[in-house]
């Protein structure tokens, strides 16, 4: 059974034309919006470790941190009002993506990045700031709106301005970019963590201000992709469009079936609706699963409370810093590698190597914690086992960074006809932001229950999601986003959901 999972696509229609200067630069201002997204990530692990910020918003936290000797190494910074700051941006980016998916279908896919640019702003402000709780939190919920319409647009402005063979390395940008911002936070972090006075918070904070300026006025100069151009009723103008970023007049072909994929498009009054039918369960599975499976990956623990983390293993303050920003500039190299290899390797491959690697590194890491602390949380860590953990930590973020992490973006965005892409799109967002607010609001909790078998936790759900890919998820690479039916039409399981007439594509198929 396991042979009739991989799908030929080779028999994928190839479009003329090339890789226009014009495409690279409007995928590179819209992957922009992915900085804001890592930027936030790498920056609330920091400055929920700095000592100034525990002691002006949570001295509770602090107090149990550093003065309560007693205090078992798993459990020395469980509170939940310290994860709800971090986690809140997630529950209202879920809550945002639901409305972006209607801006984006409606108004376009650059409008929806430019309000997100500038709610993010408005966030980053307030945080920046901030003298209570309240504020903390009502700037990170404005955040998360932001978040939440550039993860909804984004992904799928870079999938419809791609040539299809070229697709995942363009889309990859954004993963790209998230990498970035999640280092240039920690490097932030490590800086500001110096500052006399303890402000230096206040810097890492309200310097989030500065992507969320990039792609506000970055969008401003962004085309509409052909695709939402149709949508909305611009035949002319997307055929000119699509000849500009094709590099050629000989758009026919791919005009023809971007036009007959909106024909259908508008015959769909409630993609919501639609979005459940029989012929888009293959579609919609892979926007709940992939993104469900991205977070229990394991990946916000490292990622989130990297700095925290590296605390509570034992190392100092500017240390867990440290391995924070070297954890982050292992996470930016290693995205190169699926860049380069996506549209060669294809989507599966990197799946299932960056999951068995992972795993490998999640068993390492699990051992060696729980040899030094075991259950008791009391122990002394070692400069040789840190260093060990360190390495199997940075293995293990190389292998999420070419695999799940670009993949679960990806994939997601490329799969959904264009009457539900928006729709689809949401639905992928709204997964993701849902289980990344229960790891970042429940890590600290169970990391203080589950001690060192919190790593074995996420082992078992890797090992899970190795085997989904491997029996369910087929090859994409190389496929117009509009034959994608035929992807699903061909696989051993899917093919029961996608009857015949579902696999026109933009003409009957010959017999």
């Amino acid at each position: 059974m396991a042979g009739g999972v991989i799908v030929d696509t080779s028999g994928g229609k190839e479009y003329p034309g090339k890789v226009t200067a014009y495409v690279i630069f409007a995928s590179i201002v819209a992957a922009f919006g992915g900085l804001i997204f890592g930027y936030d990530i790498g920056i609330s692990g920091g400055v929920t470790s700095m000592d100034s910020f525990l002691l002006d918003f949570f001295p509770s936290v602090y107090q149990k941190a550093k003065l309560d000797t007693s205090t078992n190494q798993y459990c020395k910074f469980d509170s939940a009002l310290l994860t709800l700051f971090t986690s809140s941006l997630y529950l209202a980016a879920l809550v945002a993506s639901v409305c972006a998916s209607t801006v984006t279908r409606v108004a376009g896919r650059k409008w929806s990045m430019f309000g997100g640019g500038v709610v993010f702003l408005g966030g980053a402000l307030l945080n920046g700031a901030a003298t209570n709780v309240s504020m903390l939190i009502i700037g990170r919920i404005l955040l998360g709106v932001g978040v939440g319409f550039a993860n909804q647009s984004m992904p799928v402005y870079l999938s419809e301005m791609a040539p299809a063979r070229l697709r995942g390395m363009l889309n990859i940008l954004f993963q790209l970019m998230i990498t970035i911002g999640i280092v240039i936070a920690n490097l932030i972090n490590y800086g500001t963590a110096k500052i006399a006075g303890g402000w230096g918070w206040r810097v890492s904070l309200g310097l989030a201000g500065v992507p969320a300026i990039m792609i506000t006025v970055g969008s401003l100069f962004l085309p509409d992709t052909p695709n939402s151009l149709i949508e909305r009723g611009h035949p002319d103008e997307a055929k000119e469009m699509l000849k500009r970023i094709r590099g050629t007049e000989d758009v026919g072909a791919e005009y023809e079936d971007l036009v007959a994929a909106s024909e259908e498009a508008k015959q769909i009054k409630h993609p919501w609706r639609n979005i459940l039918e029989k012929r888009n369960r293959p579609p919609l599975t892979m926007s709940i699963c992939i993104p469900f499976f991205q977070q229990l990956t394991g990946i916000n623990v490292i990622m989130f409370y990297a700095p925290v983390l590296f605390k509570t293993i034992g190392f100092g303050d500017d240390a867990s810093l440290m391995s924070a920003v070297i954890t982050g500039l292992v996470n930016v190299v290693a995205t190169f590698v699926s860049i380069i290899m996506v549209d060669r390797a294809g989507r599966r491959f990197l799946f299932l190597q960056g999951g068995t690697q992972m795993l490998a590194c999640q068993i390492i890491v699990g051992a060696l914690i729980g040899s030094v602390f075991g259950t008791t949380g009391e122990g002394e860590m070692t400069k040789v086992k840190a260093v060990f953990i360190v390495i199997a930590i940075c293995f293990y973020v190389a292998a999420f960074a070419w695999s799940w992490g670009p993949l679960g973006w990806l994939v997601p965005s490329e799969v959904f006809p264009l009457e539900i892409r928006s729709a689809g799109q949401s639905m992928n967002v709204s997964v993701n932001m849902l289980f990344t607010f229960f790891i970042g609001q429940l890590f600290l909790k169970m990391l203080c229950t589950m001690k060192f078998g919190l790593f074995f936790f996420f082992g078992g759900w890797v090992i899970i999601m190795t085997i989904f890919v491997y029996m369910f998820v087929p090859e994409t690479k190389g496929v117009p986003i509009e034959e994608m039916v035929l992807v699903w039409k061909q696989h051993w399981f899917w093919s029961k959901y996608i009857s015949d007439e579902d696999t026109h594509v933009g003409k009957k198929p010959k017999a």
